[in-house]
């Protein structure tokens, strides 16, 4: 790494990046936030690097989940709450039906910059820049809201700050301490399905709770600590950068803004600068892998991540769609591995899942979800290798973004409560359906 810096990206070409109309204004607010504190810590980082190795070599298993975008509005006691007991809730259920210890990471803390498709937008003969999430601009459509504006850096790193530390209070408080089960809310699943299993699960836990403290003659600490872990997408790479130091008693540099910071769909280019950046970060970092992607291309651009092939640095984010994983996934799968390149799988199965209704709403359905799930279970299985973990975009509310699942959800539904402003995301019923479902194939898997 002697010819990286946290800056050398800056000489490669920069997809998705921003264009303000203030470079003093822009400079002042990177220097501001580059004197912070950190959001996370080394420590931290590291730990999470050690929990995914053993993701990838199945003696954990990676639930990656939270909003396709969290908004500043969202930075609220209650819905903070609520996205974290739905993440809880389904690794509990994971838990019990792998037997496996869960890595719980959220897109939560920091996931407040989108990608998009096109830099402007028209609305009755009015041009102005796209949307890009709040780190960059607000969604209404007027001038003011969509300019790009500095200052929002600063107050996307201080509500990533305040969530994480509201976070860390919680679990630190016992809040999902497993010796108290009955606190944690199920009334919203109402006759879903699952609330019969899931209650009898809640009820199983905590049966055996007591048995290990009766046995013990004390309560097990440990229940009553849970890890959580923090992840976004590094897009916007000045940010990126301003967050990223060298802490004392490391010889890397840690992008401090997150735990487990990735790359997206399309900002991979092996010449590019998200490439460039994250080659030289300590952190262990993620990639999303499309249908595009062809084998040797997968491999350079690992060799590129984890020159020294470290188990753990690397989580390849594989987000196919339904009708394309099972043709495009084992030619990847069976070239690293014959390379004997190590990292950890990962199955995203909301991104290549997304179509629009007849009216111009994005949706998804939970069958084709469900499809990929399983698919990447089986072409893993088939190649003798390890699918470590699955990629949610999920909410703890009782939106209506995503049709199907046992509740029935139809595109008539849809406006009942769509409240994303980019991409549709599982709710709270349909995420716990599907850690079952997940669950069973884990099940499965161990005989």
């Amino acid at each position: 790494m002697s010819n990286w810096t946290p800056s050398s990206w800056k000489s490669r070409p920069a997809k998705q990046q921003v264009e303000y109309d203030d470079p003093a204004e822009l400079a002042d607010a990177l220097a501001r936030l580059s004197r912070l504190p950190p959001i996370v810590t080394s420590w931290e980082v590291e730990k999470l690097r050690k929990q995914l190795a053993e993701a990838g070599r199945g003696e954990r298993f990676l639930l990656q989940g939270g909003d396709c975008s969290e908004r500043f509005s969202d930075c609220r006691a209650d819905l903070i709450d609520a996205k974290l007991k739905v993440l809880l809730m389904m690794s509990t259920v994971l838990v019990y039906g792998s037997g496996r210890p869960v890595v719980r990471v959220g897109r939560i803390a920091g996931q407040y910059a989108k990608p998009r498709s096109e830099s402007t937008e028209t609305i009755n003969g009015l041009t102005l820049p796209v949307y890009r999430g709040d780190l960059v601009n607000r969604v209404d459509f007027t001038p003011s809201s969509r300019r790009p504006n500095p200052n929002n850096l600063l107050e996307a790193y201080s509500r990533s700050a305040m969530t994480i530390n509201f976070i860390r209070s919680l679990l630190a408080g016992g809040w999902a301490d497993v010796h108290h089960p009955e606190v944690w809310d199920l009334s919203r699943l109402g006759k879903n399905p699952q609330a019969d299993e899931y209650h009898a699960l809640v009820q199983h836990m905590r049966e055996s709770v007591r048995f290990l403290d009766a046995t013990l003659g004390r309560p097990l600490e440990e229940l009553a600590q849970t890890e959580f872990y923090t992840s976004h997408e590094g897009l916007h790479l000045d940010y990126e950068q301003a967050a990223t130091e060298n802490p004392p008693l490391r010889t890397g540099w840690y992008d401090l803004s997150t735990h487990l910071p990735w790359i997206g769909e399309r900002t991979r280019d092996l010449g590019g600068a998200h490439i460039e950046f994250f080659r030289g970060i300590a952190n262990p970092i993620g990639v999303k892998v499309g249908p595009g992607m062809e084998p040797e291309e997968l491999l350079e651009l690992v060799r590129v991540l984890n020159p020294e092939n470290e188990a753990g640095r690397l989580t390849l984010i594989v987000r196919m769609g339904a009708k394309k994983v099972t043709d495009r996934l084992p030619a990847l799968v069976d070239r690293l591995k014959r390379s004997e390149q190590v990292v950890t799988w990962c199955c995203d199965p909301m991104h290549g899942n997304t179509y629009k209704t007849a009216d111009g709403t994005k949706t998804r359905h939970f069958d084709d979800i469900l499809a990929e799930v399983n698919s990447s279970f089986e072409v893993h299985a088939s190649a003798g290798s390890v699918l470590g973990g699955v990629h949610f975009e999920m909410t703890g509310q009782n939106v209506t973004e995503v049709v199907g699942g046992s509740c029935g959800l139809t595109e008539a539904d849809l406006a009942t409560a769509y409240e994303s402003d980019v991409d549709p995301r599982l709710n709270y019923a349909q995420s716990l359906e599907l850690a079952f479902l997940v669950a069973r194939q884990l099940k499965k898997r161990r005989g």
